[in-house]
């Protein structure tokens, strides 16, 4: 595939077309989102296998949005043909695929580990203090201001994000440039690299709308009372959620070129 170059521009443009998609199949998109859902929690019912099932399956995940994403743009209803899609690509696809979510499974419990060396353990402390009845506000608020808490918290934060680049277009690649997964891993982040001041104004415009949902929850809080509120906020949270996702298909194609013998029907006018 070829590497295009993005203006500074398009990184608000990729958000813009992600919401006028959205409006466009919002029933669509939100059983994806259902189904994966599904799937994460039936996968967590199992308590070691699944953990590992969820990180392998990560990379697919994401796929799944973007093959929605570009059915969605020829006018095809995500769900049930995103699956369809996926399933048909064939080994030469769903191999590369799968090696690259065992990289991703390898690569995040490495992190974990690292992470959990250097603050001593002390999320994984505070996490288990919290399960307990007798926990007081006092022991809650001496754990919060363990200086290894705040640093594990944004190592994993910072290490999370760093993660995300070489996996942001490597599913795309891998199904629709036929590239092998750690060749798809490179070119994913050189083209993050590459096209670093879109992708820098893709964030604020996302970071933008999450500021504008949390005035809304505010208000919307004020109005029906506290009690109300996970009505509400789980919907918007949801909504927030998949759109995100769907929004690195335009990140995609506009960071590469699409093949003209990619998986699935081409999006119109293509």
């Amino acid at each position: 595939m070829k590497l295009l170059q993005a203006r500074a521009g398009d990184g608000a443009a990729w958000v813009r077309r992600t919401l006028v998609l959205f409006a466009r199949q919002p029933f669509g998109f939100a059983a994806l989102a259902g189904a994966c859902m599904l799937a994460i929690a039936l996968l967590g019912l199992l308590p070691l296998v699944g953990t590992v099932a969820l990180l392998v399956l990560a990379p697919t995940g994401s796929l799944l949005f973007m093959i929605g994403a570009r059915l969605a743009e020829g006018g095809v209803s995500p769900v049930p043909r995103a699956f369809a899609v996926l399933a048909a690509a064939g080994r030469q696809r769903l191999v590369p695929l799968l090696k690259l979510g065992l990289a991703y499974a390898a690569a995040m419990f490495f992190v974990l580990w690292l992470i959990g060396i250097t603050d001593g353990g002390a999320l994984a402390a505070f996490m288990e203090s919290m399960r307990g009845a007798d926990t007081s506000p006092e022991a809650v608020a001496a754990r919060l201001a363990d200086p290894r808490l705040r640093a594990g918290i944004l190592l994993r934060l910072a290490f999370l994000a760093l993660l995300s680049i070489p996996f942001w277009h490597a599913p795309g690649l891998v199904f629709w440039g036929d590239q092998s997964w750690a060749k798809a891993l490179f070119f994913s982040t050189v083209a993050l690299w590459r096209n670093k001041l879109a992708f820098l104004v893709y964030g604020l415009a996302w970071f933008g709308l999450w500021l504008l949902m949390l005035i809304v929850t505010g208000l919307v809080a004020a109005v029906v009372g506290p009690q109300r509120l996970a009505f509400i906020v789980f919907p918007l949270v949801l909504l927030f959620t998949t759109g995100f996702y769907v929004s690195v298909w335009f990140t995609f194609t506009g960071c590469f070129a699409e093949p003209g013998d990619a998986p699935g029907p081409a999006p119109a006018g293509a």
